[in-house]
């Protein structure tokens, strides 16, 4: 099992930038896939970036394509998630989530979740 902490969120303005944290502790990391969901008041859980175990590849919603960059220390045990000019539609709770070898992007390929940081942009 591994757990798992978000943190970096705040508030901001538009075009600013942020960077998130997942910290892991627990079984290895380096066994762990990761991704990066969040969810907005009234809407669902959404995809938006994960990174495989050795950080090779990575995957982004088409929303942040460009503006946004997960990678992952493993020997820091954590991953993170740069996002740079940041609209008021990014604001969001921000939850990362592991699973065991190959990643995946829906909520439902994931088996441990975080609590999640608040990311607010005001325009």
């Amino acid at each position: 099992q591994v757990q798992l902490v978000e943190s970096g969120g705040g508030l901001v303005q538009a075009g600013d930038s942020l960077r998130l944290s997942c910290a892991a502790s627990g079984d290895p990391f380096s066994i762990y896939a990761v991704g990066w969901f969040r969810q907005a008041p009234g809407k669902e859980r959404e995809f938006v970036a994960a990174i495989s175990v050795d950080g090779s590849r990575t995957d982004y919603a088409d929303s942040v394509k460009g503006r946004f960059t997960i990678s992952r220390n493993n020997a820091k045990n954590t991953v993170y998630l740069q996002m740079n000019s940041l609209k008021p539609g990014d604001t969001a709770v921000y939850y990362c989530a592991a699973k065991n070898l190959r990643y995946g992007l829906t909520t439902l390929d994931y088996d441990y979740w975080g609590q999640g940081t608040q990311v607010t942009v005001s325009s």
